[in-house]
């Protein structure tokens, strides 16, 4: 497999798209106006402690205030070190309302919701994640050489260890990493968190002390190990950024980051644009001639898999089957590139056939495998439905992109001309038998004042007889279809 990065900067906004074999897998977009805030850490302050709910709300000077659950709680010294604790209750125990603290936002605000905090604070490197409060060293469940994985461990454990205690995770990257490398990692993340303990004295509530890195060079540590052969840019200030910051950290990576010198926009190339505009739709067509219906919800995102435009070419149960094995792989690549989170429900065509249930769930399993968001996948029940969830902890491509349509309001329908124009006929009714006026006027769309003048005209005109009022109609092109007002005059 081929994977390369694509990197356009601009001055508002900066996007990545990551490509495996010339196909758009995963889009990362950064935006000035609103970038994301997981990794960031804050002083700050405890507005309320909810026991009913085990957490209390922080001001970390963020739009909303942010939740912090008590498992997520560790004690803060004066120094700001981080010590553990054994389990607790009673959050009233850890934090009371007024205190200072420092935290770590590990889930961006999502809708109306606040960012999910911890105080459980990590600080990444190409190669190693620090953990001030932790003693342990883990490895990335990536690496499956248990051979590897013990090389790692042991050299992590034999290396000068922080003066100030703490533990390491190895992070995939990390594969076939030397001595050397992970020892400048692990002297980087020391002397940063030295700086972030300074920071964090002096700060006042609601201040940011650490901010993670920019889109570009995240992109750089948190990708490069994963195989990519290039990283082509789009941009000559985002391009020196990560000349300097891979002279730094990752000098073998220098030769494969590219300054793009094409004249088409660079997310032209492999029809990377496109797919995006598509992966804002609800209906994603299969090359047999399926198709699968997405549909996000505020609790839940909903998947159905139809066999569409295919027939197939034996009997039903292997149409049915192969329409649900191309499903899965696409219904794989949908969440990584529409980045959909939280409990996620798929509707496979029902299958009679034990074995092909098996295979499918099996195929699910493996497209999911080089998606390195967290997943669960429950087993896939007798009516054909697959249970998963997907870890969140940024928005949704759609959610970053669009907003709710103001006419429908998020529905996705709005009420018909017919419905509008009967709604209409009640409201004048009602609105003459409670005032008085010469005339009425109602204005509306297009659509509907043109159904009052041909299918409705004979209920119109008996309103008017009835009432002994003249009725005049008036277009209103900013209205939507069900939008209309009934003007007393």
């Amino acid at each position: 497999m081929t994977a390369e990065i694509l990197i356009e900067s601009g001055l508002r906004e900066t996007r990545a798209a990551l490509l495996e074999n010339g196909v758009l897998q995963e889009v990362h977009i950064e935006r000035a106006s609103r970038r994301g805030l997981v990794g960031n850490i804050y002083k700050g302050r405890v507005m309320r402690v909810l026991p009913g709910m085990q957490a209390a709300f922080i001001d970390a000077g963020l739009e909303r205030a942010a939740f912090l659950h008590v498992d997520d709680i560790a004690v803060t010294r004066p120094d700001s070190t981080m010590v553990g604790l054994p389990k607790i209750e009673d959050i009233r125990r850890l934090v009371n309302q007024g205190d200072e603290i420092l935290v770590q936002i590990v889930k961006d605000p999502i809708g109306t919701k606040g960012a999910r905090l911890t105080t459980f604070l990590s600080l990444p490197s190409r190669f190693l994640v620090y953990m001030p409060r932790s003693e342990s060293v883990g490895v990335s469940a990536r690496i499956e050489d248990e051979a590897e994985r013990q090389r790692l461990r042991e050299l992590v454990t034999s290396l000068p260890q922080p003066a100030q205690g703490g533990g390491f995770i190895l992070r995939t990257a990390a594969a076939g990493a030397t001595r050397d490398a992970l020892r400048a990692d692990m002297i980087y993340l020391d002397r940063l968190w030295q700086h972030v303990r300074e920071r964090a004295l002096s700060a006042a509530p609601g201040e940011l002390v650490h901010e993670d890195l920019p889109l570009p060079t995240r992109i750089l540590r948190d990708e490069l190990g994963r195989g990519i052969e290039r990283v082509l840019v789009d941009g000559a200030p985002a391009f020196g950024q990560m000349q300097v910051f891979a002279r730094a950290f990752m000098p073998e990576a220098l030769d494969r980051i590219e300054l793009y010198a094409g004249q088409r926009p660079i997310f032209d190339l492999h029809g990377t644009e496109e797919e995006i505009a598509r992966a804002l739709g609800r209906k994603v067509e299969l090359k047999s001639g399926g198709y699968v219906i997405i549909d996000q919800t505020e609790s839940m995102t909903t998947i159905d898999v139809n066999t569409g435009a295919y027939v197939g070419h034996r009997n039903l149960e292997e149409t049915i089957f192969r329409t649900n094995l191309e499903a899965a792989v696409a219904i794989a690549r949908q969440l990584r590139l529409r980045n959909l989170g939280g409990i996620i429900i798929i509707d496979f065509i029902d299958m009679l056939d034990e074995s092909h249930r098996r295979q499918v769930l099996d195929a699910l399993s493996r497209s999911l495998a080089a998606d390195r968001v967290q997943t669960h996948i429950a087993s896939l029940s007798p009516l054909g439905l697959v249970e998963m969830t997907r870890k969140r902890t940024r928005e949704s491509l759609e959610h970053l992109l669009c907003k709710a349509c103001p006419t429908c309001e998020g529905r996705g329908f709005v009420r018909t001309a017919e419905t509008v124009c009967l709604e209409i006929l009640r409201e004048i009714l009602r609105q003459v038998r409670q005032f008085g006026s010469r005339e009425l006027v109602i204005l509306a769309h297009q659509d509907v004042i043109d159904r009052l003048l041909d299918e409705e005209a004979p209920a119109l005109s008996e309103l008017e007889a009835a009432n002994g009022r003249p009725i005049r109609l008036q277009v209103e092109s900013f209205y939507g279809v069900d939008q209309y007002d009934v003007v007393l005059t």
